[in-house]
């Protein structure tokens, strides 16, 4: 068994979900008291002389109290307003703080309203998410814009218990969403305050570097290149994104573990060699010590570059802890650093332990570093000729990339499996064929010419690292392009993901045979069999309607609120049928769907417009017929069929109903996020 200290990630993790699960906002005054029969526990164990099965307790107890009271002071520190909903067209002006990722919509930028119409000061949001139009120009960070367009609250999740994307928002102090409706004008404004001032400032020299790298090579490569460089997401074609997620790479596009680790390795090893090949700097310094601190530089310059997302911040974090573990004399890849690090990580960002990225990157390291320390270590041989010394590391380094991908590629598929619902099927093999190309050149001439690029010297480092992409995105097109390369897996039951997580720690820390007990649980979510899919979906504002045919989801309005419907059927274990497949049940205009008679299955009729002549018009047929009628904007209840309407979509969010002998079950997505500072 591994000390109690390997244990404490996990207890503090615990403790924040704990109060990210809970129905209702508890007092700020909990979290004080929290933190105080924290103290009293740890003081305890430190002054008493107490058995190990009571110092165990004591000490899991207390950081899982601990991480409770982070949580909730983290969402204090954090709150701010929140955009109403369904406030029209208003004039927005501000500074753009970046250029963010683009949606299924089109570019966006990140906002600090200066002001927006209809809304008091003390009600603006201090971050807004605007979608252009496809052929606006994008405007650099920094720069202050005026447009008009649609802003409401951050999106509720897709359907009951998915994703909540409102909560990530909150997170981020983004606190309004919507697209424009004009073009983005530029306008005289008051300087800003320093730090957004200096925040836009950095933004602004990222973007251009961005651009730069674009041109320079392309935006075949260069779009890549530069995401991964800067972070902008912006140039990279949305073929390229396809691919990559088909084939297991997408986790190339977004700066994480893998950039940190390539960088700071890098970095490492090219210092620790230069002082080596100097003899009067080999005698008097240690090149150790030196080439750490160069890394931890290296990693926290990256760290600024990249516009410090949230991945990537904890990958900066888990890299400075073992660079600093060599400054101090300790080991640097190790479960105490991870240790460490995940609990400096979670006390600056306890929602972290709700994002996919964490729990993934978590898992997978602590996978490969038991994985490393368990790895044997053959006693080094004397006089072996070069030829067989060579095949002999090539063999070794074969067997570890193929264990470092297998194991963690098992560590996060159970992550994968219920938050994406996919999972490719020829992952192993796409990272395995990329991994060198990754390691040892694409990375690190990205990062020379990243260094070089604003000189005017970057061509060279930056041509090598755009064939290493060009080959990278070869290797994905074809992997992706394999029969069955994708496969579609439904959520597992809530509680799956939580046994998974422990099982893998379990396996990763626990020594001797008793480690083989965590197995059961680790593939919880592999083998727990999933619940009856619905058999009706509605979107969060009824604009949108599925109904479930087999095994794929039938959409009765194909060109709205797509994304949240792919999420839906992907989570349920459905595809998406093709437009025409509601034609043979439903009869369709632009604005409405009805059933056939009694030739649709279930009889779901639906009104996708607010405007009340025709909800008057429409609804009595509809209510002839339809077992289920869902209206988008107000109206009365039909005598024999649920009805559904403007308010209670308000009032609940999206919605799944489920067939039964008693009737009709409905469950609302707000009902299980609960009344919380993010869900209002």
């Amino acid at each position: 068994m591994q000390p109690v200290s390997l244990w404490t990630p996990l207890a503090f993790g615990a403790g924040a979900a704990i109060y990210l699960a809970l129905p209702g906002e508890p007092l700020a005054l909990v979290a004080y008291a929290f933190l105080a029969a924290a103290a009293l526990m740890l003081a305890a164990v430190s002054r008493m002389s107490l058995g190990r099965a009571a110092v165990v307790l004591l000490v899991l107890a207390a950081f899982a109290l601990g991480g409770f009271a982070a949580a909730k002071l983290r969402t204090q520190a954090v709150r701010a307003p929140i955009a109403p909903a369904g406030g029209g067209v208003r004039l927005i002006e501000g500074f753009v703080v970046d250029v963010a990722s683009p949606g299924q919509g089109g570019p966006r930028l990140l906002i600090a309203p200066i002001r927006i119409s209809g809304l008091a000061p003390n009600a603006t949001p201090i971050r807004i998410r605007i979608t252009l139009r496809e052929d606006d120009v994008l405007p650099a960070p920094g720069a202050a814009i005026s447009l008009k367009g649609m802003v409401n609250a951050p999106p509720p999740p897709a359907s009951p218990g998915s994703y909540d994307f409102a909560r990530d928002a909150f997170f981020d102090g983004v606190g309004g969403v919507g697209f424009a409706l004009t073009s983005a004008e530029p306008i005289r404004a008051e300087p800003p305050p320093w730090r957004l001032s200096l925040e836009m400032k950095v933004n602004a020299v990222r973007w251009a570097l961005a651009k730069q790298i674009v041109e320079e090579m392309g935006v075949e490569s260069g779009g890549l290149a530069a995401a991964m460089i800067s972070g902008h997401e912006a140039f990279v074609p949305r073929e390229q994104v396809e691919d990559l997620r088909a084939s297991g790479l997408a986790h190339i596009i977004s700066i994480s573990g893998l950039h940190m680790a390539i960088v700071g390795g890098f970095t490492f090893a090219a210092v620790r060699l230069g002082i080596a090949a100097w003899p009067w700097a080999a005698l008097r310094v240690s090149s150790k010590k030196v080439a750490a601190a160069a890394g931890l530089f290296a990693v926290t310059l990256y760290l600024v570059i990249s516009g410090a997302p949230a991945p990537a911040e904890r990958a900066a974090i888990t890299a400075g802890a073992a660079f600093l573990a060599i400054l101090v004399d300790r080991r640097a890849i190790s479960l105490h650093t991870l240790a460490i690090a995940a609990l400096v990580i979670m006390a600056l960002q306890p929602e972290a332990v709700a994002a996919p990225g964490f729990q993934m990157s978590f898992a997978a390291t602590a996978a490969l570093v038991a994985l490393a320390e368990a790895w044997p270590r053959p006693p080094a041989e004397i006089n072996t000729p070069w030829p067989i010394r060579l095949a002999q590391a090539l063999g070794v380094w074969t067997a570890a990339s193929i264990g470092a991908s297998f194991v963690a590629g098992l560590a996060t598929g159970p992550f994968a499996m219920q938050h994406f619902n996919r999972v490719s099927t020829f992952g192993l093999v796409a990272n395995l064929l990329t991994a060198p190309i990754t390691s040892f050149l694409m990375m690190p001439a990205l990062a020379i010419g990243a260094v070089l690029a604003p000189l005017g010297l970057g061509g060279l480092p930056l041509a090598a690292a755009g064939l290493a992409i060009d080959t990278m995105n070869m290797i994905a097109a074809w992997v992706a392009g394999m029969p069955g390369s994708q496969r579609i897996f439904a959520s597992a039951p809530a509680w799956t993901l939580p046994a998974a997580f422990i099982g893998v720690l379990w396996l990763c820390l626990w020594k001797g045979p008793l480690r083989w007990l965590g197995l059961p649980l680790a593939l919880a979510v592999w083998l727990c069999p999933r619940p009856a899919a619905p058999d009706v979906w509605i979107s969060a504002d009824g604009s949108a309607v599925a109904v479930r045919r087999g095994d794929e989801a039938v959409l009765m309005r194909p060109d709205a609120k797509l994304f949240a419907a792919e999420l839906w059927a992907r989570r349920r274990g459905l595809t998406v049928a093709d437009a025409g497949a509601r034609d043979g049940g439903y009869d369709c205009d632009r604005w409405s769907c009805a059933p056939l008679q009694a030739s649709s299955d279930p009889r779901v009729a639906a009104i996708f417009t607010r405007r009340v002549s025709t909800i008057e018009k429409k609804q009595p047929l509809y209510c002839q017929w339809a077992e289920i009628v869902v209206i988008r904007g107000q109206a009365a209840p039909c005598p024999k069929a649920i009805t559904l309407t403007e308010a209670d979509f308000q009032r609940g969010g999206s919605a799944e109903l489920y067939r039964t002998v008693d009737g009709w079950r409905i469950v609302w997505a707000q009902d299980l996020r609960g009344q919380r500072p993010w869900s209002r």
